[in-house]
């Protein structure tokens, strides 16, 4: 597997990111990785870094974006926080990998069994987490009544609209990704990982997408 060039970016599309993040975890879950010399990819990045692809994700250890997606180093941009959320950091981020570093695709990933987005749903409040769960709240009025007892698809449900509502603020937010999307430079799309199965469901911000669809999605 080569490892990512300027000449090898520049002539990616949008859609052509899409795909090899496809395939990638499609090696994944069949657990046939593709043969990279990582120690060879360490020297070749030394000077400089073409990625095509910049992943907002969540910091749970087991949704780690360079291996559920089977990539090397100098590949992508791995952007995590708990429950996958944007703030304008993130964001400036994202600017930086698109505009100026030349990515093609924007993944929000979301994943099963988040304990962010369990926290927020069950209004747990703790010294710095308190505002960040604070940012999944919306989603989760979406999905659960006040008074409501919370249960597991209740959560994975707002799990997906917390991905729905990022991908909402991406483009809300920065002028510079929006633009770049309009003009086809880019992709904003949103993801589920599943921890039970691997498999990496994607959609977007208006798709109707389910629990019952990230359940169904058990085979590449």
């Amino acid at each position: 597997m080569r490892t990512q060039t300027k000449e090898i970016q520049e002539h990616l599309t949008p859609d052509d990111a899409h795909r090899i993040l496809v395939e990638g975890n499609r090696r994944f879950v069949q657990n046939v990785k593709a043969q990279r010399d990582l120690k060879q990819q360490v020297v070749s990045t030394s000077t400089g870094q073409y990625p095509f692809a910049v992943i907002l994700s969540c910091i749970d250890s087991r949704v780690p974006a360079e291996l559920v997606f089977d990539q090397g180093i100098g590949d992508i941009f791995s952007v995590r926080i708990a429950g996958n959320v944007v703030n304008s950091d993130i964001l400036g981020s994202m600017e930086f990998a698109c505009k100026l570093a030349g990515s093609k695709i924007v993944v929000v990933m979301g994943h099963t069994r988040c304990g962010a987005v369990n926290g927020a749903c069950k209004h747990v409040e703790m010294g710095n987490l308190t505002p960040l769960l604070r940012k999944i709240q919306p989603s989760v009025s979406i999905v659960i009544k006040d008074g409501e007892e919370v249960t597991q698809p209740m959560v994975e449900s707002v799990a997906i609209e917390n991905v729905k509502h990022a991908i909402h603020e991406i483009r809300e937010k920065s002028a510079i990704l929006a633009e770049m999307e309009k003009n086809k430079e880019i992709e904003i799309v949103g993801a589920m990982y599943s921890v039970e199965t691997g498999i990496i469901t994607f959609f977007d911000e208006n798709d109707e997408v389910t629990v019952d669809d990230i359940i169904a999605h058990q085979e590449l």
